[in-house]
């Protein structure tokens, strides 16, 4: 059962955490406006950034099953108690929480403030508030919290591989 649950565990995290950390590494570059009268090539494309947008939502539900399953094979090892195992607990807990009160709200953030102008269905309300100056600084607070949230999940899976001080293998 604890190999059952051990695989199901590392493919959820695969199929699920991964496409999050790829979709919200790719949106601030989408959803940047270029500079105020700069002619070089962008890749600004709201379209791209709603549908990134879309891929972290919907992989965020999915995504509980990462941490519903971790633990069942925690609790499966008789490890729950282990540091290496409540240190992963805690920054799951951190970056999830990362996630819905930063990464994702930002997202939706940035593509309603130009939803309107770009007559993107689906988008938001399209207020148009913010200036061109301040999305591109949301844009770039948005990559550095998001290099956050990846960086805390990168420390996870080092944690669930080297278990410090774990007397059950690896």
């Amino acid at each position: 059962m604890t190999k059952l649950l051990l695989s199901l565990h590392v493919l959820a995290s695969i199929l699920a955490v991964g496409p999050i950390t790829v979709a919200a590494s790719m949106f601030p570059r989408y959803a940047k406006p270029p500079a105020p009268g700069d002619d070089v090539p962008h890749d600004h494309d709201l379209r791209t950034a709603a549908f990134l947008h879309k891929i972290c939502r919907g992989y965020a539900v999915v995504g509980i099953a990462v941490p519903v399953l971790g633990l069942a094979t925690g609790a499966q090892m008789g490890v729950l108690g282990d540091a290496w195992l409540v240190a992963s607990i805690v920054l799951t807990t951190i970056a999830a929480a990362l996630l819905m009160s930063m990464v994702l709200p930002g997202q939706r953030e940035l593509l309603e403030e130009e939803g309107e102008e770009h007559d993107l269905p689906g988008t938001g309300a399209g207020s148009g508030a913010l200036t061109v100056a301040a999305r591109r600084s949301a844009a770039a607070r948005l990559a550095m919290t998001t290099g956050i949230f990846n960086l805390l999940w990168a420390t996870v899976v080092v944690l669930m591989i080297v278990r410090p001080g774990s007397t059950t293998g690896a």
